[in-house]
């Protein structure tokens, strides 16, 4: 029980400064705070960097000019710049020249850049060699060590992805081919089927030919044996022919009906003659007996009755002139009748004699009825068989039309050549080879982040040395001194062992991690003034606050830590991690490492390393003039640690 008293009485005492001084309690939840709030720090900058990659700037410089490859244009380069894009895996951004994104590279603007050279689809689209097709990632590994491992992982995730593309393409093209083929030799059995079709055709065709070619040798046969008895007809009806000639008028008889003939024209003639000299004595008769008639009239010793049979002698003397003129006309016509069947009497008779000439020779030229029917039977066997013939040899000609129809589709379906992919084999399975082209280049992993720790060995070396003074106790005599001496003076000793970290911590990484540096003096001088500043950030802070501003700093170390980029990119951490790294002292401090021992952002260290120096004086204005001293005699002043 004795023991268990003992301890309860330490832990009383111990509880009654929390009674005696309230402001232990805020300085404890704040002690307790510390470890979630830098855990918290931490753990969030990295929580989802892949959520905040379309953040991390990187530029896309195309170009390629495309080429023509099988009569299709192809230009992968562009295809890539819009896939990267459209993916929005990263901020891509297209840069027109290929100086201007290494420019962005070196000064820190892009994290990389991605640099697809002219003749690339050229290269890479035929495959004649692995990795002929190059595709430069530009990276600066001094700016940035994780930026780098990114672009690296980029480059090869890149690779893969245009290559895969590449791959299938050529297959769809294989299988394009091989569908042609297909369709090709589908081609070529429907035009084997034709060239089939058409020689049974031009099979049946020539049967038919030579049927009728036989048809027609004998009709030609019987056609023989028909002139034949032509022949023999034509010998008999010479002798017809005689017979008739035996029978026919003579000569003399022709004659004779020709001269009676012409006598009956004469005759007419002169009848003709006689009837006019009879119509012109009635009319002489006529006028006679009209005078008389007249006279007999204007007489009185002429009875009346010798006047009535004077007027009718005249009626019929008018009568006879009547009937004589109607004789002589139809005499007239009787006359050149007579002529006509005069003339028609004599070409009857000219006819006669050549009608038996014609006769005689018409009769000599044709055979008997039977020898007829023969001819026309060999005829008609003759017309038979060109019919046959005709025929036959219009299906001759379709299938011979078939035929050259499906000897044209067998040639057309037929390809020229054997399409065939250009290239090698393992060409075509790596066309594209990312290249990696690295800038201010680092040795080694922890060479690159050998940057983003300094700083924070410089800051604990800082709070540590800070830990050697009580920060707020001053002499009582310099109360009265000026505010900036006053911290000058309180800081010095610090300051000096400060600087002396700073100088080991060189020599260190120069000689026993044997880290290569490009500028050194400036790298000595980016740790010495660093390490100024982070005692004067502490010191201020613990000015103003007490022994809980050496809890914020330690704090101010986490949040500064992780929005300078030391663990992922700063574009990862994305939030308010983003905004406020361009305040941070430590942001300015890793910038002027990396271009020290790099040559990192084109080797231009001084502006940052000015930033840091801008943070030096902010902060030794907040020292001096916020917060409060406690003026103690000098022999009551006493070393802040206990050795």
């Amino acid at each position: 029980m004795k023991f268990f008293s003992q301890i309860w009485y330490i832990i009383r005492v111990e509880l009654s400064f929390f009674a005696r001084y309230p402001r232990l309690v805020l300085a404890t939840a704040v002690v307790a705070l510390i470890p979630a709030m830098y855990a918290a720090i931490y753990l969030s900058s990295v929580w989802d960097p892949l959520a905040h990659t379309n953040a991390l700037p990187v530029g896309v410089v195309n170009q390629d000019q495309g080429v023509e490859y099988r009569g299709t244009v192809f230009n992968i380069g562009k295809e890539v710049s819009q896939r990267l894009q459209a993916s929005r895996r990263f901020g891509f951004q297209l840069i027109e020249s290929e100086a201007a994104a290494r420019h962005l590279v070196r000064t820190g603007e892009l994290a990389f850049a991605l640099i697809i050279p002219p003749g690339f689809s050229s290269n890479a689209i035929p495959g004649a060699s692995v990795g002929a097709g190059k595709l430069v990632v530009y990276t600066s590994e001094g700016n940035n060590f994780e930026s780098a491992a990114i672009a690296r992982h980029f480059a090869e995730t890149l690779g893969q992805d245009v290559n895969d593309s590449l791959n299938e393409r050529r297959w769809a093209l294989v299988l394009s081919n091989a569908a042609g083929s297909q369709r090709s030799v589908e081609a070529l059995r429907n035009g084997v089927e034709q060239l089939r079709t058409g020689a049974n055709e031009l099979r049946a065709g020539t049967v038919q030919t030579a049927n009728g070619a036989r048809t027609l040798s004998n009709g030609a046969g019987r056609l023989n044996d028909g002139v034949g008895q032509l022949t023999r007809g034509v010998k008999e009806l010479g002798a017809g022919l005689k017979t008739m000639d035996a029978k026919r008028p003579a000569n003399a008889d022709l004659n004779r009906l020709r001269n009676g003939a012409e006598t009956l024209s004469a005759g007419h003639v002169e009848f003709g003659q006689g009837l006019a000299e009879l119509q012109s004595g009635s009319q002489k008769i006529r006028d006679g007996v009209g005078a008389f008639q007249t006279e007999a009239k204007d007489s009185i010793f002429v009875p009346a009755k010798v006047t009535d049979n004077l007027d009718k002698l005249a009626d019929s003397l008018g009568q006879l002139h009547t009937g004589i003129q109607s004789a002589s006309g139809a005499q007239v016509k009787l006359a050149d009748g007579a002529k006509a069947v005069s003339t028609g009497v004599n070409t009857l008779t000219s006819g006669v004699r050549t009608l038996g000439g014609g006769i005689r020779t018409m009769v000599s030229k044709l055979p008997e009825d039977s020898q007829l029917d023969e001819l026309s039977k060999g005829a008609g066997e003759v017309a038979n068989g060109v019919s046959s013939v005709a025929e036959a040899t219009q299906k001759v000609n379709a299938g011979a039309q078939r035929l050259a129809a499906g000897i044209e589709l067998l040639s057309s379906s037929l390809p020229k050549d054997i399409a065939k992919l250009d290239g090698s084999a393992q060409g075509l399975a790596v066309s594209v080879q990312p290249v990696m082209d690295v800038e201010a280049a680092v040795p080694n992993s922890g060479s690159g982040f050998a940057p983003n720790v300094l700083p924070a060995a410089l800051w604990l070396g800082a709070g540590i040395a800070a830990f050697l003074i009580h920060v707020r106790v001053l002499p009582r005599h310099a109360q009265f001194f000026l505010p900036p001496a006053q911290v000058i003076g309180k800081i010095a000793l610090p300051s000096a062992i400060v600087v002396l970290q700073a100088v080991l911590l060189a020599a260190m990484v120069r000689y026993l991690l044997h880290i290569p540096l490009v500028h050194s003096g400036a790298f000595v001088l980016t740790l010495v003034i660093s390490g100024v500043t982070f005692l004067l950030i502490v010191f201020a802070l613990t000015r103003a606050f007490g022994d809980a501003g050496k809890g914020l700093a330690m704090i101010l170390l986490a949040v500064q830590m992780s929005s300078s980029g030391g663990i992922v990119p700063i574009e990862l951490s994305g939030g308010w991690y983003k905004e406020i790294s361009p305040w941070l002292p430590v942001t300015w401090s890793v910038r002027a490492l990396k271009a020290s021992m790099f040559d990192a952002y084109e080797g231009n260290w001084q502006h940052p390393l000015l930033m840091v120096s801008a943070a030096t004086l902010a902060a030794s204005v907040f020292a001096s003039w916020i917060g409060k001293w406690r003026f103690v005699k000098p022999h009551e002043m006493r070393a802040a640690i206990d050795v």
